[in-house]
């Protein structure tokens, strides 16, 4: 069984410049026509990365207290399809860097969703705000640095 892990952006920042955000080397960056792009990184990193664009989408995922929705229009989202495999935190730990840099590098309003329904992080108005921090967050030894908030 796969683990994905989505980060979802709304706005209208073109797909190509969240692409080069995620992956600044040309080498690693996601290929395709957008508003579909993706980069096999299973080897290097344990995972594959895809980006999608579009103009709606509908996120219901489970926080601490309650389940949350949100409807970002549009949006841009990237999705990282992990294998099942022994080494997830390595996984894991390769991912939250791509994660930071498309934070770090934006404003949007964003999401980070495990497997579709487990909310982990959200940034409303600025604002970060981190779910699951004991049985998520603590899980990761090192995520914290990587993320802070």
């Amino acid at each position: 069984m796969a683990t994905e892990y989505a980060l979802i952006l709304v706005g209208d920042t073109p797909i190509e410049r969240v692409a080069e955000r995620a992956m600044p080397e040309p080498s690693e960056g996601p290929t395709g026509t957008a508003p579909l792009l993706s980069a096999d990184l299973r080897e290097r990193l344990g995972f594959e990365l895809t980006l999608r664009a579009g103009r709606s989408r509908y996120v219901s995922a489970r926080g601490d207290d309650d389940w949350w929705e949100w409807e970002p229009s549009p949006y841009v989202s990237l999705t990282f399809h992990m294998d099942r495999s022994e080494h997830v935190q390595w996984q894991v730990l390769n991912m939250l860097p791509i994660v930071d840099r498309v934070l770090g590098a934006g404003i949007e309003d964003a999401a980070l969703v495990l497997n579709g329904d487990v909310l982990l992080l959200t940034r409303l108005n600025g604002g970060l705000t981190k779910q699951h921090r004991v049985d998520w967050w603590e899980n990761y030894p090192g995520a914290n640095d990587v993320i802070r908030g």
